[in-house]
């Protein structure tokens, strides 16, 4: 009898490896595809080009450019903000936000990867990378738009993509908001009785990489975030190089921290942006 149970949990121990690898991609990205979303901008104020590129493995991504608000900001920091949003959704969730950040004076471009929205293929590290590669490159190829005057921001997941970008080119500044150490680190959280190296291909080593960084850094995390624990966000915060800031949002979780600290939020950015401006 012991044998049997002992057998039987190593064959459900098996199924669980072999799932999660077989899986993986499923567990990370949760993208909604157009016509799903909000895909009339202008009924919130917001005024977008649509943009299309293509990758360099051939895949055609899609991404809104929203210019600044100027008439609504005392400055002007002519900065272009690269937006890459989180794991779930597309763009258009992020709607309220653009507004934001073009309201404080900074144009944005912000992109889906591949697989969200209206942008083609399927999602996986390496391919929302080339993503923000891509998108990098036609800000400062098509668009002609100084390195040093390009801040990339990352939510979530999109921290990762940031983190990638910041470490492969040139930029003015990244702003890192709910981001993870690692995807490992996150994993031993979910399933803590199996080990993430016998499943886990995909890497989002942020904490190995921030220290790589050469610009200034700004990190904001929700104090009740329970996705990404704020133990994340401290520990990339100390893991990066001067000049660096970290703000907590008080009683913000993982999806509310935008919409609770919207004040202290868009202050923050106002002052990083301002000040990777002028330096």
């Amino acid at each position: 009898m012991i044998v049997s149970i002992l057998v039987w949990l190593l064959v459900f121990y098996i199924v669980i490896i072999v799932g999660a690898r077989l899986f993986e991609n499923n567990f990370i990205y949760y993208p909604t595809k157009y016509p799903e979303g909000e895909w009339a901008p202008e009924k919130w104020g917001l005024e977008v080009e649509d943009v299309f590129l293509t990758t360099e493995d051939g895949v055609r991504i899609h991404g809104w450019y929203a210019p600044a608000r100027v008439e609504l900001s005392p400055r002007k920091p002519n900065i272009t903000i690269l937006l890459f949003h989180g794991n779930g959704g597309n763009l258009t969730d992020r709607i309220e936000k653009i507004q934001l950040l073009t309201k404080v004076g900074a144009d944005v471009f912000a992109i889906d990867y591949r697989g969200y929205g209206r942008s083609e293929g399927r999602p996986n590290e390496l391919g929302i990378y080339e993503d923000g590669h891509t998108a990098y490159r036609y800000l400062t190829e098509t668009r002609g738009i100084p390195s040093e005057r390009i801040v990339v921001l990352g939510e979530s997941l999109g921290g990762a993509v940031a983190t990638e970008i910041a470490v492969k080119h040139p930029v003015g500044g990244v702003i890192l908001e709910s981001t993870m150490t690692r995807a490992r680190d996150l994993a031993i959280r979910t399933m803590p009785i199996v080990p993430p190296s016998l499943y886990l291909r995909t890497k989002f080593d942020n904490l190995g990489k921030i220290s790589q960084i050469n610009a200034p850094v700004l990190i904001i995390y929700g104090t009740k975030d329970t996705t990404i624990p704020p133990s994340h966000s401290r520990r990339l915060y100390e893991a990066a190089r001067e000049p660096k800031r970290i703000l907590a949002i008080e009683g913000a979780g993982h999806n509310d921290l935008f919409i609770l600290g919207h004040r202290e939020y868009g202050q923050a950015v106002k002052e990083f942006l301002v000040s990777t401006c002028d330096t």
